[in-house]
C-alpha cells in the first residue's frame, strides 16, 4: 500500500478548505442559538443566516428571498421536482415531466416516485454520443401540460456541459419551468440564474470544499412550490426545520471563495485534465474519453479501457494511493453498468470498464505524472490476468 495519496475524487466530495472550517467554528461553539428564537443568540444565528443568504443570492445574481437552504443536494433536487410538479397539478391538469437520461439518480428517482404514485408521464429525454442534450429533442418533448424540465448543467460522471440557457429560452417559450442540478457546476461555471434562463437550480456545499450535509435550491420568484418537508415556517414556510447555521455559513463561505477562484482555478485544473487524458491516451491501446472533449467541466477525465473490469482498476490504483471512480458516488456497489454511460450508446461491458478521475485546484503536475507512471502498467496487469483467465476457460463440446 502506497504511502502517497493522489485524491482523484473531487467529483464525489471535495475537503474542507480551512477557511471555511473557521467561518463554520463560532456557530458550533458560542454563536449557538436558534435562529427562530427572539434572544440576543437567536438574533446572532438570524443574523448569520442573513448574511449568508446574501452572499449566496450575490453569486447567483438572485434575490434573497429566492434561496432556500436544505440539507444537502438530493433534499434540493427532490423539493424541485416534487415541489414544483406537485404544486403545478395543483393550479392545473399538468401531469408530464421531461428529464434527461443522464441525471442524477435523485432527479431519476424523483420522477420515478411522482410517475409511480402521482400518475405523472415522463420523458426521457436522449442525449448524442457526446452526452449532450439536442434543443430540438426538447422543443420535440414538450407539451401543454408539461409542469417541470430537468436538465442537470454538467455530468458528474462524465463531465459533459449542457447549453442551458439555450434549453431555458425554449422552456421559456412554452411555458415550462426548468430546474437543473448544478451540483458539479459551483466552481466551475458561471451560476447566474438570469443568465441560464433556469427557475429552480440545485447545489451542495460538500462538492465544493465546504461541509457535508447542507445544500440551496434556487426557487425563482413566482416559480410554484410545494413544500416536502412540514413542520416549523423556516425558509418562509418552503423547507421546515431549525436551520443548520453552522452549515450554512459554511456553504455560503466556501461558495464565495470558489467563485472567488473559479477564473484562473478552472484554467489550471483544465491543463492538467488534458495532460493526462493526453497521457493515458497515449500509453495504454484501447483507451478512450467518454463524453465531449470540449465541453466539459475542467476536472473530469472519465476514461474506458477495453478487456478490463473498472472496479478491479480501482482497487490496484487505491493501493498504489490513487483515488477515484467508477462514476456516481451514490450508486458505489452497483453491479449495474452505468445509465449515463450506456445512454451514450457504449456496450455495457464497455461501460463497465471505465472510470472517472476528478481534478480539484490541489493537484499538481507531479500528481499527473505519478498517475501516467502507474496508471498504464496497472491496466497491462488486469489484461494479461483477463487473457489468461480466458485461455483457461473451457471449450464446450
Amino acid at each position: 500500500m502506497s504511502e502517497r495519496t493522489v485524491y482523484l475524487d473531487h467529483a464525489a466530495t471535495t475537503p474542507l478548505d480551512p477557511r471555511v472550517l473557521e467561518a463554520m467554528l463560532p456557530y458550533l461553539t458560542e454563536h449557538y442559538g436558534n435562529p427562530s428564537s427572539m434572544h440576543r443568540l437567536g438574533r446572532a444565528a438570524l443574523q448569520a443566516l442573513d448574511d449568508a443568504r446574501e452572499q449566496v443570492a450575490l453569486i447567483l445574481g438572485c434575490s434573497r428571498r429566492e434561496v432556500i437552504f436544505t440539507g444537502g443536494g438530493s433534499e434540493s433536487i427532490n423539493l424541485a421536482l416534487k415541489g414544483a410538479a406537485l404544486a403545478r397539478r395543483m393550479a392545473g391538469a399538468h401531469g408530464h415531466l421531461i428529464v434527461s437520461a443522464i441525471e442524477h439518480h435523485a432527479v431519476l428517482h424523483a420522477a420515478e416516485y411522482l410517475q409511480q404514485h402521482h400518475g405523472f408521464e415522463v420523458t426521457l429525454l436522449p442525449v448524442d454520443e457526446r452526452g449532450l442534450v439536442r434543443p430540438d429533442d426538447l422543443r420535440a418533448a414538450l407539451r401543454p401540460d408539461t409542469a417541470l424540465v430537468s436538465v442537470m448543467y454538467a455530468n458528474n460522471e462524465i463531465g459533459t456541459i449542457q447549453p442551458i440557457a439555450e434549453l431555458g429560452a425554449i422552456c421559456r417559450e412554452a411555458g415550462a419551468p426548468l430546474h437543473t442540478d448544478a451540483v458539479q457546476a459551483a466552481g466551475a461555471l458561471p451560476l447566474d440564474v438570469e443568465t441560464l434562463k433556469v427557475d429552480y437550480l440545485s447545489l451542495t456545499a460538500h462538492k465544493f470544499h465546504g461541509p457535508k450535509g447542507v445544500g440551496l435550491l434556487y426557487a425563482r420568484r413566482g416559480a410554484p412550490l410545494l413544500p416536502q418537508i412540514n413542520g416549523g415556517a423556516q425558509e418562509r414556510r418552503r423547507r421546515a426545520g431549525t436551520e443548520n447555521v453552522a452549515g450554512i455559513v459554511g456553504l455560503a463561505a466556501a461558495l464565495t471563495l470558489a467563485e472567488e477562484r473559479r477564473p484562473t482555478s478552472a484554467e489550471q485544473v483544465r491543463a492538467l485534465r488534458e495532460r493526462l487524458v493526453d497521457g493515458v491516451l497515449a500509453a495504454v491501446p484501447d483507451s478512450w474519453l467518454n463524453g465531449d472533449r470540449v465541453r466539459r467541466l475542467p476536472g473530469n477525465a472519465n476514461l474506458g479501457f477495453a478487456g478490463l473490469e473498472g472496479e478491479s482498476l480501482l482497487l490496484l490504483l487505491d493501493q498504489a494511493g490513487i483515488c477515484a471512480s467508477s462514476g456516481s458516488a451514490c450508486t458505489s456497489g452497483s453491479l449495474e453498468p452505468s445509465h449515463v454511460l450506456l445512454a451514450l450508446g457504449l456496450a455495457p461491458e464497455a461501460a463497465n470498464g471505465s472510470v472517472r478521475f476528478s481534478l480539484g485546484h490541489s493537484i499538481t503536475e507531479a500528481d499527473i505524472t505519478y498517475v501516467l507512471e502507474t496508471l498504464p502498467p496497472l491496466v497491462a496487469r488486469l489484461r494479461a490476468v483477463a487473457a489468461q483467465g480466458a485461455e483457461r476457460e473451457p471449450v464446450a463440446a
